[in-house]
């Protein structure tokens, strides 16, 4: 696969979250369980990708006059990445391993399946939620909101979906609504909203609406009578 390098922290971010893990997960030093330290497997995809010249041109930081070599950054984002959104187990010391079946709860199971699609535990008892960026939320007017569901936390689940993303700022929980079926309750809003023409289709993520906490309250109504 080609990769159209370019010396900024916004490439070092993309290329370490959607090239470096993706082959880091697939090693066998991965998959066979053993211990492994994460910025040892993440030089060697380094390597495979950018030449030694690419990987020593140093990129100054923002508001700073101090500067960072290209494969510092990435090893940094890859690194940062897998803590936040809690990837493998960590071990301390930059050390980690893949999680087993022991290492994955309950919930998480089902916020997969649930995420998947399974149809019997899109059938449980959750929430909907919609949940949207302070730059984007405005007053008496659609705009962008994300609209998901969860059989758990609700401020978990936002959270765990913004961290690392390329989201500057926090993110605002707009409405939460606990439902019977939230599979079907959740696509039946979908379904309408973008009946109506609201879906945002060609932006970054999925489920983003143009719409209103009103509108969607009066969708969720409608579809739970």
């Amino acid at each position: 696969m080609e990769i159209q390098f370019v010396a900024t922290r916004s490439f070092c971010y993309h290329f370490a979250r959607y090239t470096v893990l993706p082959e880091i997960e697939k090693m066998a030093e991965v998959t066979c369980g053993d211990d492994f330290k994460i910025t040892e497997l993440a030089q060697q995809v380094i390597d495979t990708y950018l030449s030694a010249e690419q990987q020593q041109i140093r990129v100054k930081k923002e508001q700073s006059d101090k500067t960072d070599a290209i494969h510092s950054i990435i090893k940094f984002f890859v690194s940062f990445i897998v803590k936040e959104q809690k990837i493998f187990v960590n071990l301390g010391e930059g050390v980690f391993r893949n999680k087993t079946a022991e290492d994955i709860s309950d919930l998480e199971l089902e916020e997969s399946a649930l995420a998947d699609g399974d149809e019997e535990v899109g059938e449980f008892e959750g929430w909907i939620y919609a949940f949207s960026f302070p730059v984007l939320v405005r007053i008496n007017e659609a705009f962008p909101i994300k609209i998901g569901k969860t059989i758990g936390n609700v401020e978990e689940r936002v959270s765990i979906q913004c961290k690392g993303s390329a989201a500057f700022d926090n993110p605002v929980i707009l409405g939460k609504w606990q439902v019977k079926r939230v599979g079907p309750t959740e696509l039946a809003i979908h379904n309408i909203l973008k009946a109506r023409g609201k879906w945002r289709e060609n932006v970054p993520g999925i489920e983003w609406f143009d719409t209103t906490v009103s509108e969607i309250q009066s969708i969720l109504e409608f579809v739970s009578s």
